[in-house]
């Protein structure tokens, strides 16, 4: 669901009076919406400027694009481009210059924002992202003589859980009555058990899964993953609202325990859930995206030429600066643990 870190700078022509422009912020952090960036611009001058204008921006924007067929019912059709954008964020601070000029040498110019406390994490995919950065420029006569950009890694916050009334699947069955040698049949059962659906990035999602196998063919592959289901909304050039749904897999893990004919086994399994993740929403917040969790346990059964799924809702949320300032550093910055970023 986001990108670490990265940098974007201006080179310099030779003998330009700025020699370099550089950012000063924690490496590998996310931040949590709400919270504050505190950092430095740091300025090196080869000769003195005279009425610069020294500046810094925090840039949060979302877009979504994809294409798809129009007309497909008559007797011809075209491929129109569906995308949409949003501003989350656009602040800036530009630094007094004392007297209107700077000397040759370095400068130091400490900055900080507040984050907006509703955001949406940082995410990227083949339809859409979600993006925040910090950009630093120096002008002098109207002219930008350099810029240097970083980006962000931020965690969204959510109320999901607190505006939709959703009754906690804890336990979930299914069951598939199966025919194979020509003529025998049996019934496989599959059952699901969790303490609770909703958790936040970074936890760990333990559940306990039974299968009950009542054929006398051997079950030797159990997948367990968790997918992300996420609908995009946009506009046709001719203003139509469109939606498009992409799904995709995050964490993987296959049963090494085979069940063997006519038995029942339990299998208690743990996802580690990434440090940043987009939270769970509803499709009537008006935001270009919407994304939903699902865990999916598959029981493959290969000789009788079927497959049986059990799968729970699965809802991320993230708590707000206020409410979480217990679990989180100075400042509300999580530390990214290198096992767990995207």
């Amino acid at each position: 669901m986001g990108d670490r870190e990265e940098c974007l700078s201006t080179p310099q022509p030779p003998m330009s009076v700025v020699k370099s422009i550089e950012l000063v912020l924690p490496e590998d952090r996310i931040y949590l919406a709400g919270s504050s960036i505190k950092g430095q611009v740091i300025l090196t001058l080869n000769s003195t400027l005279v009425d610069p204008i020294v500046k810094v921006e925090l840039v949060g924007r979302g877009y979504v694009e994809w294409s798809e067929e129009a007309g497909a019912s008559c007797d011809y059709s075209r491929n129109v481009i569906c995308n949409n954008k949003a501003d989350y964020v656009h602040k800036t601070k530009t630094f007094p210059v004392e007297d209107n000029w700077l000397s040759a040498g370095s400068h130091t110019f400490d900055f900080h924002f507040n984050l907006p406390p509703r955001l949406p994490s940082t995410f990227t995919s083949k339809f859409g992202h979600v993006f925040y950065f910090v950009q630093a420029s120096c002008m002098g006569r109207e002219h930008i003589l350099a810029k240097k950009r970083m980006y962000l890694l931020v965690q969204g916050t959510s109320t999901f859980h607190k505006e939709t009334p959703f009754q906690n699947p804890l336990f979930v069955e299914a069951e598939e009555k199966v025919s194979y040698n020509c003529c025998r049949q049996g019934t496989v059962c599959l059952q699901i058990q969790m303490e609770r659906n909703t958790f936040t990035p970074g936890e760990k999602v333990v559940f306990t899964t039974e299968i009950n196998n009542q054929t006398s063919k051997c079950i030797k592959t159990v997948v367990f993953a968790l997918y992300a289901h996420i609908q995009y909304e946009g506009f046709t050039p001719s203003a139509e609202r469109r939606s498009r749904l992409d799904s995709s897999e995050l964490l993987r893990q296959e049963a090494n325990t085979p069940v063997t004919r006519f038995n029942t086994t339990k299998v208690v399994s743990t996802f580690n859930l990434p440090l940043l993740l987009s939270v769970s929403s509803s499709t009537q917040d008006g935001e270009i995206m919407h994304t939903r969790y699902e865990l999916v346990t598959t029981v493959h059964l290969p000789w009788s030429l079927t497959s049986l799924k059990a799968k729970v809702p699965i809802i991320i949320t993230s708590a707000s600066v206020d409410s979480a300032i217990c679990q989180l550093s100075e400042d509300g910055v999580l530390p990214v643990n290198p096992d767990h970023q995207n």
